[in-house]
């Protein structure tokens, strides 16, 4: 599923306050736009039918909660950028976060940690959505 930067910014706050309604997730959302109260009602019909979140009628009021996980989503966009992007190499990324990004100790250890993690397990398709 791909979503536009809008879509990712109304997801974002959606992950982070759920269930919330059209009114709440225009006060959550960070660098919050001006955008209309119709438009946001536009972005979450979308979503809703794309599969990102449901939507949940209670009175007057809907309340949307996402169907899709952060972190899969995440990894699927990732998945994008490194197929269409990076023609499936990695090693733009891993200079990138050795070079350019600048890991902190907590991520370099956290990075050691899996890579020490997957040296552990049987080769096997590492491709899978835990």
């Amino acid at each position: 599923m791909k979503l536009s930067d809008t879509e990712w910014q109304i997801m974002n706050a959606l992950w982070k306050h759920h269930p919330a309604s059209a009114r709440e997730m225009m006060e959550k959302m960070e660098e919050s736009p001006d955008w209309a109260y119709t438009t946001v009602k536009t972005m979450l019909s979308r979503l809703v039918a794309k599969g990102a979140m449901s939507e949940e009628k209670q009175g007057n009021t809907s309340y949307y909660t996402p169907l899709i996980s952060e972190n899969k989503m995440r990894r699927s966009a990732l998945r994008t950028i490194i197929d269409r992007v990076l023609g499936g190499s990695l090693e733009p990324v891993m200079h990138y976060l050795a070079e350019e990004r600048k890991l902190s100790s907590e991520e370099r250890n956290e990075l050691i940690r899996i890579l020490e993690e997957m040296n552990q397990k049987p080769t096997e398709n590492n491709n899978d959505d835990h």
